[in-house]
């Protein structure tokens, strides 16, 4: 794929290159959307929201780093957006110590696929969830998020940890259920 062709194709509006630039990005994308929400309706929503606003900004890209990547920020901000703005995510993205689950450093051994680590860390409040993948998947500082989210570093440190430990609790749970369902034998 060429893509300082394909960028001035789509900043002229071109259907056909639109379509190659989303038939290119448009499975990993729903993928970063999906870590954010909590079902793949809501997923394909802020994937579908995402590319309009990749096509009416496709012009803002400066070819200084991978298309991929600027897209993938996109994607992230418009989820970000997407729960700050959507009713059924705003009590869930509260950044309040009441209810807080203890925070472990622990690390267990388990082996787990990767789509059902996804899975468990979908269950997360959506507070959690979306700072851990901020943080842990996404790369931003606890700097970074404060900025996006609105609140203090500090507040996203201590919610990281919580989602961390609280993963590393349903993670240590998996495992020991794992073993009794694979070495007990009826």
């Amino acid at each position: 794929m060429d893509v300082q062709r394909l960028v001035k194709e789509c900043i002229k509006g071109r259907p056909e290159a639109q379509r190659q630039l989303y038939d290119e990005f448009s499975e990993l994308m729903l993928g970063v959307c999906y870590r954010y929400t909590k079902s793949q309706m809501d997923a394909e929503d802020v994937m579908q929201e995402g590319f309009i606003k990749i096509f009416r900004n496709i012009n803002q890209f400066k070819f200084e780093g991978e298309l991929g990547g600027w897209i993938r920020r996109i994607m992230v901000n418009t989820a970000i957006n997407y729960l700050k703005q959507n009713r059924h995510y705003q009590s869930d993205l509260s950044f309040f110590d009441n209810s807080m689950h203890p925070v472990s450093d622990d690390n267990p051994d388990v082996k787990i696929l990767a789509s059902d680590l996804a899975d468990i860390i979908r269950q997360l409040p959506t507070g959690y969830q979306t700072i851990f993948n901020l943080y842990a998947v996404e790369g931003y500082t606890h700097v970074e998020i404060g900025k996006i989210l609105g609140i203090n570093e500090g507040t996203s440190r201590s919610q990281y940890a919580r989602a961390r430990g609280l993963l590393i609790t349903w993670l240590e749970k998996k495992s020991r259920e794992y073993k009794i369902n694979t070495y007990v034998r009826p």
